[in-house]
């Protein structure tokens, strides 16, 4: 009777940790997966949204992305036009090549279409 008991313990130990054993193993991959690479972009001088409310929707959407003030050290220079209900946004690589252009009725849509184009372009 002791041994049926032993290999019954046996059998569920071995279930128990069948999930752990998954779960370690997601966890290690996790940690060595690289971070997001951090995309610096300037604001063209052309752009006439709010340099504020653009910046702040940057920092909520796209936290890879860095607004700077510095063209030499960006990557992309993005023009952001329009108003209330109409924003165009447009992605020019150095060089001065246009890669993306997008239109939306909200500001914050087009900061996330810019930011899901500039983190596949990467």
């Amino acid at each position: 009777m002791s041994t049926i008991i032993m290999q019954y313990f046996k059998q569920s130990a071995r279930k128990a940790l069948l999930p752990v054993t998954v779960l370690a193993a997601l966890c290690a991959a996790s940690s060595f997966a690289q971070p997001a690479r951090t995309i610096r972009v300037v604001l063209s001088p052309r752009s006439t949204a709010d340099r504020f409310e653009v910046t702040k929707h940057f920092g909520q959407s796209c936290r890879n992305v860095l607004i700077t003030s510095n063209e030499h050290q960006s990557d992309f220079m993005v023009v952001a036009g329009g108003w209330s209900g109409d924003y165009r946004f447009m992605v020019i690589q150095k060089g001065g090549g246009v890669l993306y252009v997008t239109e939306t009725m909200l500001l914050s849509n087009s900061v996330k279409d810019v930011c899901k184009f500039l983190n596949t372009r990467t």
